[in-house]
């Protein structure tokens, strides 16, 4: 009698490993269309404090190496308990910039502010790595009400930003006037091309569509003559981010305080960012996710103050990305990792892909940052909208968040740390929707816990079916608040 064989397990699509080839030009297209968003962060750090020229390239370059380490503990995975193992791009928040730039220039300005700056970094990264347990645990606080909210207005915040860097302004908060539209239509150009991709082909074409609207807006641009690559001359060949380069950070009390709220929203936004890639790829996210994506955080946080960069996080245009091309491996993410280890270590191949144009990143974010919203709308149809009180949380979330992004400058007239939340239209829009759900639906707590741990016993169930992988069930309002606890 032949005795019974396993059948094997099918593998979920965010762990299938791609070919070498389609590994590189999807790492490529992530990295491209994230490189603004890594880089902006250390340039208007150097610009508030007055650092010269030699330390913003320095900062650059640890910036984009730390970037890569990040992204690759979080897709990757160091052992069981760290990094959530979803395609998620890890960059700098910008919600530590105006604390930052507050910590350096209380310290003196210049390099001197710079140690300060890094030992709050350290101390934040070490909170967010102790605090991951616990925050984690918060799960059963975000049922889709709250979840669609947060994610929809990452999305909404995020679309002025596309739109400053299309016509090439000077900031969400400067109204640009008068337009220059040879801008314009390099972002829209971009846009048509990416679409036209989408809509005229099909498998692996149709998935690099933004890196070909991305190559495309360029070299019109550069044929135009509105795109230079003579940086790439004068960049060196190689560089190596050294540990401590401006000197053994130094800690207090107060830096370290206000490094402590912007990590606590971080976590908020890294937490958003988890459950739109788990809706993107399909795969429920429970307490253990959030508790391996936050500590992957606060340990790429504390890489960064060590090599000299900054507070990390996940990057939504990129959760964009994702949800646009449907490639949903996280190895695509490993690739992009390297990518920008690279990046940080040559600086010639840095220069090449700072040639392209803010206009052209525009159209493509654009796209992407809708595309994040859209993952919002599709949590929220899974409210009961009937309940009026769902209705009320998700509409004063928005608008708070549309207030704080459209008039940043309300922010100016609160306590420094408050500034904090009333400065980020996605902070201020996210603690909402939570506050809110607790004020307004903390009756109905109980219930949900109770619905949790009901829905754990499915999600024990192999979600893929092997014989037939469009049988595969579909994820529902209870299996995202699944608590799980490591």
């Amino acid at each position: 009698m032949q005795p019974a064989s396993k059948t094997p397990q099918a593998v979920h699509p965010v762990d299938q490993m791609l070919p070498a080839w389609k590994l590189g030009f999807y790492g490529l297209q992530h990295v491209l269309t994230f490189y603004a968003a890594a880089v902006i962060v250390p340039v208007l750090l150097a610009g508030a404090m007055g650092l010269p020229r030699a330390a913003l390239e320095h900062l650059i370059e640890a910036d984009l190496f730390t970037c890569g380490i990040a992204s690759f503990i979080q897709s990757a995975g160091l052992g069981r308990y760290i990094g959530v193992k979803l395609p998620l791009l890890q960059g700098v928040t910008f919600v530590a910039v105006t604390p930052m730039i507050a910590i350096g220039v209380a310290a003196g300005g210049g390099v001197q502010g710079l140690p300060q700056i890094f030992g709050a970094v350290i101390a934040g990264g070490i909170f967010t790595f102790l605090a991951a347990p616990w925050f984690g645990r918060l799960v059963k606080f975000f049922p889709p009400v709250v979840t669609g909210s947060v994610i929809l207005v990452i999305g909404l915040a995020l679309l002025p930003v596309a739109a400053n860097d299309i016509v090439n302004g000077q900031g969400t908060g400067v109204m640009q006037n008068p337009v220059n539209m040879r801008n314009v239509a390099y972002g829209l150009g971009t846009l048509v091309s990416i679409l036209f991709i989408q809509r005229m082909f099909k498998g692996f074409v149709a998935s690099i569509a933004v890196l070909f609207g991305l190559v495309v807006g360029t070299l019109t641009a550069w044929f135009l003559g509105d795109a230079s690559f003579s940086g790439v001359l004068s960049a060196p060949w190689v560089t190596v981010a050294q540990p401590f380069y401006f000197g053994m950070p130094t800690f207090h009390v107060v830096p370290v305080l206000s490094m402590l709220v912007v990590m606590i929203i971080t976590m908020l936004e890294t937490t958003g960012d988890v459950f739109a890639t788990g809706s993107i790829v399909k795969k429920d996210i429970t307490s253990a996710d959030i508790t391996r994506a936050i500590r992957a955080d606060g340990l790429a946080t504390i890489i960064g103050g060590v090599l000299n960069s900054f507070p990390y996080t996940c990057i939504a245009e990129n959760v964009g990305l994702v949800r646009l091309t449907r490639v949903t491996s996280r190895w695509v993410v490993v690739a992009a990792a390297f990518i920008m280890m690279g990046l940080g270590c040559l600086p010639k191949l840095a220069a090449i892909i700072a040639s392209v144009p803010l206009p052209v990143l525009g159209g493509a974010a654009l796209a992407m940052f809708a595309a994040v919203a859209v993952v919002g709308i599709q949590t929220l149809v899974k409210v009961d909208f009937d309940n009026l009180n769902n209705t009320v949380i998700v509409g004063t979330s928005i608008g708070l968040s549309m207030l704080a992004t459209a008039q940043p400058h309300i922010a100016d007239h609160f306590p420094a740390w408050m500034q904090v939340i009333f400065g980020s239209g996605i902070t201020l829009g996210a603690l909402s929707a939570i506050v809110l759900h607790l004020v307004f639906n903390f009756g109905n707590l109980c219930s949900t816990e109770q619905t949790v741990e009901q829905d754990a016993v499915i999600l024990e169930t192999p979600v893929w079916n092997v014989v037939g992988t469009q049988d595969k069930p579909q994820a529902t309002s209870g299996q995202i608040g699944h608590v799980q606890t490591d």
